[in-house]
């Protein structure tokens, strides 16, 4: 392990230091017991601690909440840049955040091991909330004794009661969440409300949203900051596709791109999506075979390629590896025979044109009798008769799909032509 960077106030690091070690699931009924000693600590202290858990997070939010001096070690980056309690702590010089980078990689599960004994070796104290036998921080403390543990076997067999059920009130609701978007942790919103550490993670929950689409939202403001737009510029962000649903109910067009741009007289469309980590079957976690044709559908119907942004790990906002996949070869990759690293961005800039550029090559390479090799009556015109056949195929709930097969002819272009009948039909009548 090495200090890559510190961040904040360089003398922390070098003080008379505590550590704090907790196992990764700490059961909620036993948080109050760790609280009790994030209490009883004074700005005389200093607390070296991670914030990869989340009971870490949540005693890291109580410590700066108390203004408990603090060091936080963190692997590789520091991300979490808007945390407000962070920001105030660091202005005011009671925390600095210690980024480390192991000197020899030895994989991946071994990193938080060889962090844990790098920062415990650099600090005079160890105090343990909750430890899982079977979990890493055990065989770390084994044979020590001057770790204090706060919760002990007993009370970690105590399995809390549910709490009686009280209704929120909006004024309540104004309380937490305002603690909530301060960064101030569940154990303050706990002292403000008076309520269970249980209840106030289920609140949270029911009135903000997901984790899954903050995280999904995050990474669509980082795309959008690898983009130059200015206003009055050439690059346009046209439409900005918001998830919108009420319970089962859910728009169409939930299903297309996040942002549609506009580069001078051209559009490009762009999907935002962001994985911790990739995982073996792609079709059924990122890109399934109904998405896929969702968006082969929106390029066709509005006539303007699709480009995936995939980010992978780190964090959404900054995020470790980023693949930009043109629609069409994300059939190649699913299927395995072309590897998604291909696709892997070294610049984390985008020149709008290049998304251009890809349309415009496109039409070029499509010739007539390529376009026939797929579609035999790709650009031929419409007969009297195939419109009044088209028409009565629609009429009796053909799918787009099964028009298309029976004409020879794209999806697209059945889906214009059934229009263009239709309001030309109203407009006679």
């Amino acid at each position: 392990m090495q200090v890559i960077m510190t961040i904040g106030n360089r003398d922390l690091p070098d003080r008379e230091k505590t550590l704090f070690l907790c196992s990764k699931r700490t059961p909620i009924e036993l948080y109050e017991y760790v609280f009790k000693w994030t209490d009883s600590l004074t700005e005389r202290d200093c607390i070296a601690c991670f914030n990869s858990t989340d009971m870490e997070d949540e005693v890291l939010k109580a410590l700066l909440v108390a203004k408990v001096p603090t060091v936080l070690y963190v692997m590789n980056r520091f991300t979490d840049l808007n945390n407000i309690q962070i920001e105030q702590a660091l202005r005011e010089r009671r925390m600095a955040i210690v980024v480390l980078r192991r000197d020899e990689p030895q994989g991946k599960g071994q990193t938080p091991r060889l962090r844990n004994e790098y920062v415990l070796s650099l600090c005079q104290h160890v105090v343990c909330g909750y430890v899982n036998k079977n979990g890493s921080v055990f065989p770390l403390l084994a044979g020590r004794y001057d770790v204090e543990r706060l919760i002990d076997d007993r009370q970690a067999q105590i399995v809390a009661e549910p709490s009686r059920y009280e209704r929120w009130t909006v004024a309540q609701d104004k309380v937490l969440l305002r603690m909530f978007y301060a960064d101030m942790g569940i154990h303050a919103i706990h002292k403000q409300l008076h309520r269970t550490y249980t209840a106030i993670y289920a609140r949270i929950r029911a009135i903000t949203q997901p984790e899954e689409w903050l995280k999904g939202r995050e990474f669509e403001d980082y795309v959008l900051n690898l983009f130059d737009i200015q206003e009055g510029g050439r690059l346009v962000l046209q439409e900005w596709q918001g998830d919108k649903s009420m319970g089962l109910i859910q728009p169409e067009n939930n299903s297309n791109p996040d942002f549609v741009f506009r580069y001078d007289d051209e559009e490009f469309a762009i999907e935002c999506k962001w994985r911790e980590k990739l995982k073996d079957d792609l079709s059924k976690d990122l890109f399934p075979a109904d998405r896929i044709e969702n968006y082969q559908h929106f390029s066709e119907a509005r006539d303007m390629p699709v480009t995936v942004l995939l980010g992978v790990g780190g964090e959404p906002g900054n995020p470790d590896l980023l693949y930009r996949i043109p629609l069409e070869s994300l059939a190649s990759i699913i299927s395995g025979d072309v590897s998604i690293t291909k696709f892997l961005c070294p610049v984390r800039t985008f020149d709008a044109s290049t998304f251009v550029r890809q349309k415009v090559v496109e039409r070029k390479a499509y010739t007539i009798e390529g376009k026939r090799k797929l579609y035999q009556n790709a650009y031929k015109s419409w007969t009297p008769a195939d419109d009044e056949q088209l028409i009565a195929l629609h009429n009796d709930g053909k799918s787009t799909k099964e028009l298309a097969s029976m004409f020879g002819r794209k999806e697209g272009a059945i889906r214009s032509r059934i229009k263009k009948l239709m309001k030309t039909n109203d407009g006679e009548q």
